[in-house]
């Protein structure tokens, strides 16, 4: 696994942060880690996006950004708006396969969720994932319904012929409902696949020194995790 799709089931749910985890995860393994932004959105030109972040938190990886777009929309519906040149699944894949010639690790983190348009034809991050030929990790939220968002997100990548290595909970809350406990058991089989990671609330806040120490505790071994996943009480 070389290359690595990250999406969600929704906005604001942890992607970014997840993406961070496993990048200083792998970079504690002695691997070379590169992320990829497609289309970073309602971010200003000056402005640090998501890779950026990924940096900060996770250490010397190498990014790149192929659009940026100022107002936080979908990527097609931005670009439009913008007057701007939207981002295929063609240049994705191919900006992927570019950085996976250098590097042991290529993380493309998308926008929103699987099927988001990201050009005037319809494309979606399940194209260029094809196109890619690469697996798509999928970040889920914690609580009541995430079990339905997860269970159609994974039907739409078996429609389009996709591999899903698992799922991590992006934003695992510090006092859990029931719902919550109990979906740390049903969400593998929601997803068809299994948990790979749970990430507590608030970790983005960390100091950066702290998130690298921290993040291999919050993975399984398949996302270069220090050992089985320990789900939370």
């Amino acid at each position: 696994m070389s290359v690595l799709f990250v999406t969600g089931t929704g906005t604001e749910i942890g992607k970014t942060v997840t993406t961070a985890a496993i990048a200083a995860a792998a970079l504690a393994e002695g691997r070379s880690v590169a992320v990829l932004k497609p289309a970073q959105t309602g971010v200003g030109a000056d402005e640090a996006g998501d890779a950026a972040e990924v940096v900060r938190l996770a250490g010397p990886v190498t990014t790149a950004e192929l659009a940026r777009f100022p107002e936080p929309l979908a990527p097609a519906t931005a670009a439009s708006r913008a007057g701007l040149p939207a981002v295929g699944p063609a240049e994705i894949a191919e900006a992927a396969a570019k950085l996976d010639a250098s590097h042991d690790l290529v993380l493309v983190e998308g926008a929103g969720g699987l099927l988001v348009r990201f050009d005037d034809e319809g494309h979606t991050l399940a194209d260029a994932a094809r196109l890619a030929r690469a697996p798509v990790l999928v970040v889920v939220q914690a609580g009541l319904g995430t079990l339905n968002i997860t269970a159609l997100t994974a039907l739409a990548l078996r429609a389009h012929g996709l591999h899903c290595p698992g799922v991590v909970i992006g934003d695992w809350p510090a006092r859990p409902d029931l719902a919550a406990r109990c979906n740390l058991t049903d969400l593998p089989e929601s997803a068809g696949a299994p948990l790979l990671g749970v990430i507590p609330q608030g970790s983005g806040s960390l100091p950066p020194q702290t998130f690298r120490t921290a993040a291999r505790e919050w993975l399984a071994p398949e996302l270069w995790g220090a050992g089985p996943l320990r789900l939370p009480s």
